[in-house]
């Protein structure tokens, strides 16, 4: 069978939810004609993923930094343009929607945020100027035996002299292959209180002792393990302060949480919009399925969640961007569960409605399904999630 066509945004009926700026509508509709022209048919997705195994496409994303999409979100005097979080979230939404793979996007802006709130003006000069430029990097948090808990994290990155000196091993890191740099967070100090003693170093890919091997998973195999063995970096290379990083990393849940329900915001409009297509289209019984009562009160309810999770992405996004300093730690952590848990509902209904097609890698829909699955685990699982909001409630 034929995949169906994708109906247009407007039709899903969410776009009007963002309350866009002019310009940022602009954005959106050439950031959407990008990926039309990138990554638009299958066969084009098939060639820049390897057959659907990696997803991170250095020259697509290269031509996106060039464009000055990359850096839009960052300051101008390091090469950006200036903009703020709801530009990064429009950014974000529209290449997830238009299946561009750049996966490393997430995790780089992440990184971006911590060099903008910490770094030095010359890491700033530095970092955030390749950025802009096209550079890709990655964080590193967890480990085998801390998750959830990523406080009790036991890989080492001791000051000897003028010199970082780390060892252990990393987990679940998130293109740290196509990474230029990986921002480790490890221990520099034991301490009685396991959230103090914790540092942000910057190592470079190609340093000696590091060893990054790919997870092979249900997603394909960008996340990683990543060892260290005896690797050595510059103190110039520490973000922050020495011991400061849990704070550091803290200050940063906001946009983090927030960048993944951009990501996923966009891959559930995609998902409904497919689904949409393909009950528009197909028939059974002498009619178009989309007729059915089960498959409307389906659709309604689909499309009901999807504009409550954009207008809740874009109401977080405001709210940063009118106080970037400010903590939001209860509408962050919604944003972060409300929108990975409503993708993983519209992904799997839209299996169910395409039946064996939704079922068939020939299609988009299980890879869509394959990432919203993985979407609420990393970042905090949703369960963390919600322990943080009801904590802000003082339960």
């Amino acid at each position: 069978m034929t995949a169906p066509a994708t109906p247009s945004r407007d039709l899903a009926g969410v776009t009007d939810a963002r309350r866009l700026t002019e310009d940022q509508q602009t954005i959106a509709d050439t950031l959407a004609d990008f990926c039309q022209g990138e990554a638009g048919t299958r066969e084009q997705r098939e060639r820049l993923t390897d057959g659907g195994t990696t997803f991170h496409h250095e020259p697509v994303y290269r031509k996106l930094a060039e464009l000055g999409y990359v850096g839009a979100c960052l300051p101008e005097q390091y090469g950006g343009g200036g903009g703020d979080i709801v530009d990064l979230c429009v950014f974000l939404e529209e290449t997830a929607y238009g299946r561009l793979p750049i996966a490393a996007t997430g995790v780089t802006m992440i990184v971006a945020g911590a060099v903008e709130r910490f770094g030095t003006e010359e890491q700033k000069q530095h970092y955030l100027g390749r950025i802009a430029a096209g550079d890709a990097f990655a964080i590193a948090m967890s480990e085998p035996g801390s998750g959830s808990d990523v406080a009790s994290m036991r890989t080492k990155a001791l000051v000897e002299g003028e010199q970082i000196v780390v060892n252990g091993h990393k987990t679940w890191i998130t293109c740290a292959r196509e990474a230029d740099e990986i921002l480790l967070i490890a221990r520099s100090e034991q301490t009685e209180r396991k959230h103090d003693g914790l540092s942000m170093v910057f190592i470079p890919r190609d340093t000696h002792g590091l060893d990054i091997r790919p997870i092979e998973t249900m997603g394909g195999n960008e996340q990683c393990d990543v060892f260290f063995t005896d690797v050595t970096v510059p103190t110039s290379k520490v973000l922050g302060t020495v011991g400061g990083g849990w704070g550091q990393l803290v200050a940063g849940l906001n946009v983090e949480r927030l960048i993944i329900g951009a990501i996923m915001l966009g891959i559930a409009r995609r998902a409904f919009d497919d689904s949409l297509a393909y009950v528009r289209e197909r028939e059974q019984f002498g009619k178009k399925i989309g007729s059915f009562q089960a498959m409307k009160h389906r659709v309604s309810d689909l499309a009901t969640e999807l504009r409550c999770a954009e207008l809740l992405v874009y109401d977080v996004a405001r709210s940063i961007a009118a106080d970037p300093h400010r903590l939001l730690p209860r509408e962050a952590s919604m944003a972060k569960l409300k929108v990975s848990e409503v993708a993983k509902r519209i992904a799997l209904e839209g299996v169910q409605m395409m039946g064996g097609y939704g079922y068939a890698s020939e299609y988009d829909m299980e890879f869509y399904l394959r990432q919203t699955i993985a979407s609420t685990i990393y970042g905090g699982t949703n369960e963390i999630q919600r322990d943080i909001i009801g904590m802000t409630y003082g339960l």
